[in-house]
């Protein structure tokens, strides 16, 4: 006899179907009936100590398998300590699925403990909120992995009261076809073609919607018959390979990388913007050409409602339709014929030298050539992140996960642990400050828990370096940046993994030598000095 289903049940299936198989939180009585589900339905609900790094691990996870993360957060302060987690999904453009458990609405309008209206919270920051109802959990279901996963992705959050969770329900199977992919055509299909047949100074810079369409292959393929050189914004870092002569690396986050890639891009005489979503740009990069004066083709997921440039060309669709479409013959003439690309590659690589004896440069290159070239690198907010974003060479999209929207501390560590979750196999490596690690350490029991032999450096200077930075040029006085000395290689052994404290490139090689044959994490303390960034960024 078939058991009658909840509409938890249909929730949790519909997710499944998604390709979901992992869901990241902290339980509380309010969701015992959805965790229950999930199980059930073959999502894993892993424990986490603090939802907001349960949000995280949950988006390591999608970057890993395609599929919406899932964050499950109990009623009152469970919720509201994933609202940094949601708000970072929402500008990074993170499908998510943000469970959270509610009391019933009869006993809300008597019952005030830890009663709090969570749509109207969550409101601001996903692109939809749901109430699950008994008779259309099926329904609430697909709305939100559409709404999620469409366009540009999002969180999207669903309030579940607890008797809703555990009713019987009666499924509706309601599934929206999926949109067909479309592709330019036309009159500005053909202006499109001319401009490209004309220029001689073509740039391309690409962003997010490269990675959502999953459309790099097109990217590389337009990018060598155009012989246009590609620049990235941080988070579509490998969607060309970056060893390759026509890759440019990142921009919008170091104003030294910047101040040789914005006069590149100024030079241009054709500027192609490939799922370019700004939101991860710097003041830096508004405005930075004239439509008037430039030819701008731009092909987004949404229609341009930022203003942060503006394009004599339009094309909201499918990147790879779009590119295919606009590959034409190709290749007429010799692009950027002064070899200023080379020009350009060989100043960037001057400003980010890797041969000092020891400092932050030291410890990216020698974690880069020490670990796998499919390393999954993760990196917190921070001088750091600036430095190491331009040095971590990306062989393929996905492998450097950063929050680079928003730019949130403490996220490098639970996005490591995601990704390690949803692919095991691969070397996954995260990058924190001292103080981005401090708020988010009581994870590492997470990974000893699950298994998990995540390798996490940890740069040690005592300060919040980026701030103190730009403290001291503005001449202000120090005040509220520098820290205590902590013993993160101990902490990382109190929570049952391996530690290390290193001071030269030859004992952070010999410790990454030994994380990578662990059975359970590492953390490597690496000691810098506390103006190792200065003229670095």
């Amino acid at each position: 006899m078939t058991q009658p289903k909840r509409a938890a049940d249909f929730l949790a299936e519909r997710l499944y179907e998604a390709g979901c198989r992992h869901a990241f939180g902290m339980p509380g009585g309010e969701v015992l009936t959805l965790v229950d589900a999930l199980q059930k339905a073959g999502i894993e609900f892993v424990l986490c100590k603090h939802e907001n790094a349960a949000g995280f691990m949950a988006e390591g996870a999608h970057h890993m398998n395609g599929a919406p993360a899932i964050l499950v957060a109990t009623v009152g302060p469970g919720a509201m300590n994933g609202v940094n987690a949601v708000a970072n999904a929402h500008q990074e453009r993170v499908p998510m699925i943000v469970l959270t458990g509610c009391v019933d609405p009869d006993e809300a309008l008597t019952y005030t403990h830890q009663v709090l209206d969570h749509r109207r919270v969550f409101d601001e920051i996903t692109k939809a909120t749901f109430t699950l109802t008994v008779d259309g959990a099926d329904t609430v279901a697909d709305k939100a992995v559409g709404i999620a996963t469409e366009g540009r992705g999002g969180p999207v959050h669903i309030d579940v009261p607890i008797s809703v969770a555990d009713a019987t329900a009666t499924p509706k199977r309601r599934r929206r076809a999926t949109a067909a992919l479309t592709a330019p055509a036309g009159r500005d299909l053909e202006q499109a073609l001319s401009w490209l047949k004309e220029a001689q100074r073509p740039v391309i810079i690409a962003g997010l919607d490269v990675l959502y369409d999953e459309s790099h292959a097109e990217l590389l393929q337009f990018a060598e018959t155009y012989g246009a050189p590609v620049i990235t914004t941080y988070k579509a870092k490998g969607v060309i390979p970056e060893t390759h002569a026509l890759a440019l690396g990142g921009a919008g986050l170091s104003p030294l990388a910047d101040s040789h890639l914005l006069p590149f891009v100024r030079a241009a005489d054709l500027v192609i913007c490939v799922g370019y979503d700004p939101i991860e740009m710097r003041p830096g990069w508004r405005e930075v050409w004239s439509p008037d004066d430039t030819r701008v083709i731009d092909i987004t997921a949404d229609p341009n409602h930022h203003y942060m440039h503006q394009a004599g060309l339009s094309f909201i669709c499918d990147t790879g339709s779009a590119l295919r479409a606009l590959m034409g013959a190709g290749g007429a003439n010799m692009s950027w014929p002064n070899g200023e690309i080379e020009t350009v590659k060989d100043a960037l690589a001057q400003a980010f030298p890797t041969s000092e004896d020891w400092g932050p440069a030291a410890v990216i290159a020698e974690c880069r050539d020490v670990l796998p070239s499919d390393t999954i690198a993760t990196v917190d907010s921070g001088a750091h992140r600036i430095l190491l974003s331009q040095m971590w060479t990306c062989l393929s999209p996905r492998s450097l996960l950063q929050s680079s929207a928003l730019c949130t501390m403490g996220c490098a560590m639970p996005l490591a642990m995601g990704a390690k979750y949803a692919a095991p196999e691969r070397t996954v490596v995260s990058f924190s400050g001292d103080a981005g690690a401090l708020m988010v350490a009581g994870e590492w029991s997470t990974a000893k828990e699950h298994g998990l032999n995540t390798i996490f450096v940890v740069f040690v200077d005592r300060s919040l370096a980026l701030i103190e930075l730009k403290q001291r040029q503005r001449q202000m006085e120090n005040a509220g940046v520098d820290f205590m000395d902590h013993d993160f290689a101990a902490i990382g052994r109190g929570f049952g993994g391996q530690g290390y404290t290193v001071t030269s490139r030859a004992e952070l090689r010999d410790a990454l030598t030994a994380a990578q044959d662990a059975d359970t994490f590492t953390v490597i303390a690496a000691v810098i000095d506390r103006k190792a960034y200065d003229g670095r960024i």
